[in-house]
């Protein structure tokens, strides 16, 4: 107990209760994002008092976190951004990496919806700079798993990450009917013409 109790009060260290307080705020921050992130795909504006209220905390503990709605929007999609990049090396340790490649697509599909419901949500400049930082990290981790494709022979030779950025960039375009009812195929069409070209 050396370092977690004052001596000789016994009363919880200053450096614990800070841990604990961190602890807590990191888990609010975690709820409110996930609120919002449900949320933002409701018909009309995004509310504030409405994520609060989703995750049963005080709008005052929410300001802290992200003093404006563009604030919270921003970090909704950098998040996601985060975890698509971040699922792409996990994808290759699991699959060989076409189906790696496969799996990623199911999971730019739910990419997808996030952005084209932040971005109509936020101001333009807003998402144009969002959109351009987030551009270099999604092409790394498309050119990780096309370059795991194309030394296992799976991928096309003269495939580019950009070429499929560029593709997969129209699946934020569609409503949610028609991206439940295309993208799928859209992306099934996709990992065909990435595999090699038959002899």
């Amino acid at each position: 107990m050396s370092g977690y109790l004052d001596e000789p009060s016994g009363h919880v260290s200053a450096s614990v209760k800070g841990a604990a307080r961190r602890a807590d705020a990191q888990r609010n921050r975690e709820r409110i994002l996930q609120a919002a992130r449900d949320l933002v795909r409701e018909p009309g504006e995004l509310k504030l008092n409405a994520v609060a209220k989703a995750c049963g905390i005080g709008q005052g503990t929410l300001y802290r976190h992200f003093p404006t709605r563009e604030d919270l929007l921003a970090e909704v999609y950098r998040r996601e951004v985060e975890e698509l990049v971040a699922a792409a090396p996990r994808l290759l340790e699991a699959h060989e990496p076409l189906d790696a490649l496969a799996a990623w697509f199911d999971r730019v599909a739910a990419y997808a919806r996030v952005k084209r419901d932040v971005f109509a949500a936020i101001e333009a400049a807003t998402w144009r700079d969002l959109a351009a930082h987030s551009l270099g990290p999604i092409g790394e981790a498309v050119d990780r798993l096309l370059a795991a494709g194309r030394a296992a022979g799976s991928v096309r030779a003269d495939a580019e990450a950009r070429d499929v950025i560029v593709l997969i960039s129209w699946l934020s375009r569609l409503d949610d009917a028609e991206l439940d009812a295309r993208g799928p195929r859209l992306l099934s069409i996709l990992i065909d013409g990435l595999r090699p070209p038959r002899p």
